[in-house]
């Protein structure tokens, strides 16, 4: 470039009904002015489009790029800005400073309202952090899903913003996830679920009791040790105890109308779109994870046996018990047979003793779980269904129905 530059880039920005063709003009009065483009960004909301230039100016072509410009832009039907950048601005941007940490918040809910967005985005300029870009991931009516990619110059208190988040969430009723936004975030390969009330919507072992006639004491305690209030081994042991003398038919006669949670279908076969591997790792029994495996076209499945015996359940689960510690080892041994780093593996669950499972994860999402589980989390998903969890990857609405049609040829 022979001209002396203008020492303060030069921010263009236009607006207007989305055509074809406008970018390729303003490129072609950029290099015929012998400016040199530093960044560019665009947003359309149909039909409105907004693009924002960064470019170093020669001194002398100023006037002469902001008249064709304004001539251009006459053309088209657009409006545009032509101004230096501030040192303010200069400052904040990743070309001229450090790059800043970047983080993913997702918003769902049913609708997201703007009272919603305005305490979401105030909360994050209370922490110093400055919303970059934001996206809708869901389609048609009402908006339930927003991705905001946010920046902060310094890295941030996750566990404390974490928790803000989940108060407000809880206080809006609507789901918020602060992820990292690296390439692990999109680069997962491996997911595991728990089944019970994850995967399936009700307690496989309640349902059994249910058939033997043992309900209420069998969900008694179901429901302590899924809260860890209870020793997880000693109520399973309890638990079966009582549903001795159940017949190996009875056994797959519930495992056949337990009815999978919403989503779970559309979720595991994106998954398997995408090529992830899947795994089920439950507390509950290979009867009914096998099932379900089998059903949903999950990879993996590994859960506690249930000793039947001449036709019958004799009341004792055959050791190792698969307990929250035991889930844990199964998901390292799993990821490590298949060469995946924890760092791109997610962990779904709902109780107490999925907690290890789900640390250990790159990212664990506890599904409309209870309280202890929904603290320790990174994710609490209570609203949307299953397959909301393609939200936390990025997938838009759009891209999951792709993933899920027959594939066609352009």
């Amino acid at each position: 470039m022979s001209e002396t530059l203008v020492k303060a880039p030069h921010l263009i920005t236009v607006t207007g009904k989305d055509v074809p063709g406008i970018t390729s003009q303003l490129m072609k009065l950029l290099d015929t002015h012998q400016s040199e483009l530093l960044d560019i960004g665009q947003s359309i909301i149909p039909p409105v489009l907004s693009l924002t230039l960064l470019a170093q100016i020669p001194s002398g072509r100023l006037d002469s790029l902001k008249n064709d410009l304004g001539e251009t832009c006459k053309k088209l039907a657009l409006d545009f800005e032509f101004r230096p950048m501030t040192e303010e601005e200069r400052l904040t941007h990743p070309r001229f400073s450090p790059r800043p940490f970047c983080y993913v918040v997702t918003l769902i809910a049913s609708p997201i309202t703007a009272n919603a967005l305005h305490q979401v985005s105030n909360l994050l300029a209370g922490a110093g952090v400055n919303i970059d870009e934001i996206q809708r991931l869901s389609e048609g009516e009402p908006l339930t899903c927003v991705e905001m990619k946010v920046s902060s110059p310094l890295r941030l208190e996750r566990t404390r913003l974490k928790s803000d988040l989940l108060c407000l969430s809880a206080f809006l009723k609507i789901d918020i996830a602060l992820q990292l936004d690296t390439l692990h975030r999109r680069a997962k390969r491996l997911v595991v679920f728990d089944l019970d009330s994850t995967l399936i919507q009700s307690e496989g072992i309640d349902e059994l009791a249910r058939e033997r006639g043992c309900f209420q004491e069998v969900a008694e305690i179901t429901h302590q040790a899924m809260a860890g209030k209870f020793d997880y081994d000693e109520s399973l042991r309890q638990r079966v105890k009582k549903l001795k003398g159940l017949t190996e038919a009875q056994v797959q006669a519930v495992a056949s109308r337990l009815e999978l949670t919403p989503g779970a279908d559309e979720l595991v076969r994106s998954l398997k779109g995408l090529g992830y591997q899947t795994a089920v790792i439950s507390g509950g029994f290979t009867c009914i994870a096998e099932k379900i495996r089998t059903q949903l076209g999950i990879d993996y499945a590994f859960a506690n046996e249930l000793e039947i015996q001449n036709g019958e359940v004799t009341g004792e689960v055959l050791p190792p018990i698969v307990n929250g510690h035991r889930k844990a080892e199964l998901l390292d041994q799993l990821a490590t047979r298949l060469g995946i780093p924890l760092s791109q593996v997610i962990a779904v669950g709902d109780g107490a003793n999925d907690q290890e499972m789900l640390d250990r994860a790159g990212l664990g999402v506890a599904f409309r779980a209870k309280p202890v589980l929904r603290k320790a989390a990174d994710f609490a998903l209570d609203r949307g269904g299953l397959s909301s969890i393609l939200y936390l990857l990025g997938l838009s609405a759009q891209d999951r129905r792709t993933l899920l049609e027959p594939e066609t040829q352009v």
